[in-house]
């Protein structure tokens, strides 16, 4: 299964093309309807050759709903741009298809819609305003398809290019680590409380014991539905909606994240490299304030600089994000940061529970670097230099890697003497080698301080025996 969102300026017909796409009509509140204008996020699927199965979510186009828009977006795999073809494009494309690029959506394509509202030379026209904004963007290469939702013209092209671009997607990750950021939570009679969202690492199961992250509160999945089926099981890649037993819809809010009990836990900060967007009016500041969205989440937060004063316009650099309350995170998610009017730019999640740092200090910097640069070894061998031995799956949250990926490189690790592998009370764990040397060399030298105090004789069979 995919998921695909849509994206463009507000009233370039995004709800209208979903749904002579689907058949379902994504706007869900009486007030969409009633003003004909996408408030909040909506949803839809359709059915395409190859049994591919794809969600898509509407988002709304108006620069006052852009939190929604932020909210739908962070972990689609395809990302569908509609521009109309009697306003072209307007300053929402814009500002959308920077926030996918910062997401690293890396695949999409371009529908202009209303071509039935304009004379031929004017689409003409508009394809050249939309070559000129894709050039070096993600959708430089993407095909551009001209549709009408009246009359049906260029639907089906729509659909073959859709499926095409899927084709080109890979599986998604499972690290048998799943996630659900909630994007919607509502009560229904007869069910109870149900949450709905794109789920991510790994699958969820009837039965299962899960929590709310945020809150820790727990509760039992009752049932699983994706696309209006029920299933007993969802993978990974998916929009699922959740039954859940055992609590109530108020205590749950758009932002949080489910999962099984004991996997995730919320930080209250956390290191990022962040691309700054080159058309911001102003440098980014140490300390400042900005609004943070990640996932279905959003708060405000403080921007810490790590090795610069200030952020310049199209600059990269490291920044630490400091929240009042716990946003539910991993490495390699992506943010976006923005302020009460424009988007500044975004980051990949290299450090989920940092600690403060030293501003501009060498070793932090490369710390980091390396952190996000590093081969699995090097990852690896990170999540194991610590002063007590770590289980496998600890390894799995803190590198993002597949457990089959960890125990392939913990073999040669292994082999190398670069990781110590343990044996105890039935459990397996690891360390680095380094770390274990160290603690070895402390024990022998307690003892030998006990030696000296109470005279142990070393050479005696039963006291050589503990050295090892």
């Amino acid at each position: 299964m995919y998921i695909i969102g849509t994206a463009g300026h507000v009233d370039h017909g995004k709800s209208s093309l979903v749904k002579a796409l689907t058949g379902i009509d994504p706007d869900r509140l009486q007030e969409e309807k009633e003003r004909e204008l996408t408030i909040d996020l909506g949803y839809a699927w359709l059915d395409l050759p190859d049994h591919k199965s794809v969600s898509i979510v509407d988002v709304p186009g108006h620069e006052k709903f852009i939190n929604n828009m932020l909210a739908g977006v962070g972990s689609i795999d395809m990302a569908l741009v509609v521009i109309a073809a009697d306003e072209s494009v307007m300053p929402q494309t814009r500002e959308h298809i920077a926030i996918l690029e910062l997401l690293k959506i890396n695949i999409g394509a371009i529908a202009i819609t209303k071509i039935d509202l304009v004379e031929k030379d004017i689409v003409d026209l508009v394809k050249e305003d939309i070559k000129e904004t894709i050039k070096d963007s993600f959708l430089q290469n993407a095909s551009v398809i001209t549709v009408s939702t009246k009359t049906g013209e260029g639907l089906n092209d729509l659909k073959a290019i859709i499926n095409e671009n899927l084709s080109n997607i890979v599986t998604p990750r499972d690290i048998k680590q799943p996630r659900l950021s909630i994007d919607r939570t509502f009560s229904m009679d007869g069910f109870g409380t149900i949450v709905t969202g794109n789920l991510r690492d790994g699958p969820l199961v009837v039965g299962q014991q899960v929590e709310i992250v945020n809150s820790g509160k727990r509760s039992r999945i009752r049932g699983l539905q994706t696309h209006g089926s029920k299933v007993d099981e969802a993978i990974p890649g998916t929009r699922v909606a959740v039954n859940l037993s055992g609590i109530t819809a108020d205590d749950i809010d758009r932002g949080n994240v489910l999962a099984p009990i004991g996997i995730l836990s919320p930080t209250n900060a956390f290191d990022i490299h962040l691309k700054v967007l080159e058309d911001i009016p102003n440098n980014l500041k140490h300390n400042m304030f900005v609004n943070v969205h990640l996932g279905t989440a959003q708060q405000v937060g403080k921007l810490r600089l790590l090795n610069c004063d200030v952020a310049e316009p199209g600059q990269k650099v490291w920044a630490q994000i400091k929240l009042d309350a716990g946003f539910v995170t991993r490495k390699n998610d992506y943010c976006i940061i923005r302020s009460n009017q424009v988007t500044l730019g975004g980051g990949i999640v290299v450090e989920p529970h940092a600690k403060r740092h030293k501003r501009n200090d060498t070793v932090t910097i490369e710390a980091l670097n390396l952190k996000r640069n590093g081969s699995a070894e090097d990852l690896i061998l990170l999540s194991t230099d610590k002063p007590n031995p770590v289980q496998i799956n600890s390894i799995v949250r803190e590198t993002h890697l597949s457990e089959t990926d960890i125990n392939e490189s913990l073999v040669e690790m292994i082999k190398s003497e670069t990781i110590v592998r343990i044996e105890f009370n039935r459990a397996i764990y690891y360390q680095s080698f380094a770390k274990w040397n160290d603690q070895v060399a402390n024990i022998e030298n307690d003892l030998s301080k006990y030696q000296k105090c109470f005279l142990v004789n070393w050479e005696s069979p039963r006291m050589s025996s503990l050295r090892y």
